[in-house]
């Protein structure tokens, strides 16, 4: 089965522990976001990361550019906008963005991911069925 993915939604609420002094998130926080994101995105087409670990694949974090706009606050009701804009033999590029209910961006991030032999830790091709037609821009 071929999974082609659309631009996934994930619901985000800022809690107290995501917020630094000032009552702002902590930058650190929004990579936070972000790997939840795609980690539903993921299971929402019924791609299951405990089954890819099972046949010994898994994904790694390459490298995240990460851009801040606005600061999100506490108790703001936000969406993480995620959608795949590359995809290449063992990798891929998510776009991701955290919005606002005004559909303001807060932040924005491109990460790229790699797929792995979790055993060798060593690069592996992304299995065919995976996002195979899910490309879109970032």
């Amino acid at each position: 089965m071929s999974h082609s993915i659309a631009t996934s939604r994930f619901p985000i609420t800022i809690y107290y522990e995501d917020t630094d002094a000032g009552g702002v998130v902590y930058h650190a926080n929004y990579l936070k976001f972000f790997e939840r994101a795609r980690t539903e995105m993921l299971r929402h087409e019924g791609i299951s990361q405990q089954d890819l670990l099972e046949q010994k694949t898994g994904f790694v974090v390459r490298s995240v550019e990460i851009d801040f706009f606005r600061g999100a606050r506490l108790d703001d009701h936000l969406i993480v906008l995620t959608s795949v804009s590359e995809r290449k033999r063992a990798s891929l590029v998510f776009c991701q963005e955290l919005v606002n209910p005004q559909n303001e961006v807060l932040c924005r991030a491109i990460v790229k991911v790699a797929c792995i032999d979790t055993q060798k830790m060593k690069p592996r091709g992304i299995p065919e069925q995976l996002f195979a037609e899910s490309c879109s821009e970032c």
